[in-house]
């Protein structure tokens, strides 16, 4: 069992080092989130940002999910080697 474990811990590929590369897809998939958060019809509740029709809390959300999405899609181009 335990053999196993440490066989699956040594096959995570590693994480890139950062680059412009992976800036740009982490920006771009935070724009997209935010685009999409923009389009839907859920209630705008709290605090409003001063430029862009959503909440504050909604703009968090935004960001941190396309965060994680971003990460994913890095992860994801390093593990085929086309990062």
């Amino acid at each position: 069992m335990l053999s196993s474990i440490l066989l699956a811990a040594a096959s995570v590929p590693a994480t890139p080092e950062w680059s412009p590369t992976v800036g740009i897809i982490i920006s771009a998939s935070c724009l997209v989130v935010l685009l999409l958060s923009l389009a839907s019809k859920a209630p705008k509740v709290g605090p409003q940002m001063p430029l862009l029709p959503v909440s504050v809390a909604g703009f968090i959300g935004a960001m941190a999910f396309g965060h994680v999405i971003g990460i994913g899609i890095v992860l994801g181009l390093t593990n085929i080697g086309r990062l």
